[in-house]
């Protein structure tokens, strides 16, 4: 059983017990979650893909923490001239253990 979900402007295909690491959600950890964007739901009994969203399907989940991910490194160049600069970046995660598919 698995689905897929629009959480925080990215599709992310879930499974019940996994944890998943997405975009930056506002909420402390511990706090339960529902997504109710769910474009695909996968069961024994069949499969429902959403137009856009499967009507009364929600997946629940649990935050377990919010950290900020490793530096990505931002270099930019230009040909023929002096001109170079070096940017870090660091993007703020969350990650959601999803307990109930439904």
């Amino acid at each position: 059983m698995y689905a897929v979900i629009e959480a925080a402007g990215r599709q992310y295909r879930v499974e019940t017990g996994e944890t998943v690491k997405m975009e930056k959600i506002a909420s402390d950890p511990g706090d339960e979650v529902v997504f109710d964007k769910v474009l695909v739901l996968a069961t024994d009994a069949g499969t429902q893909i959403g137009k856009p969203y499967v009507p009364d399907a929600k997946v629940s989940g649990t935050v377990l923490r919010t950290a900020r991910d490793r530096k990505m490194r931002v270099f930019t160049y230009k040909n023929k001239t002096t001109h170079k600069r070096l940017l870090g970046h660091r993007q703020m995660s969350t990650y959601v253990k999803i307990t109930q598919i439904g």
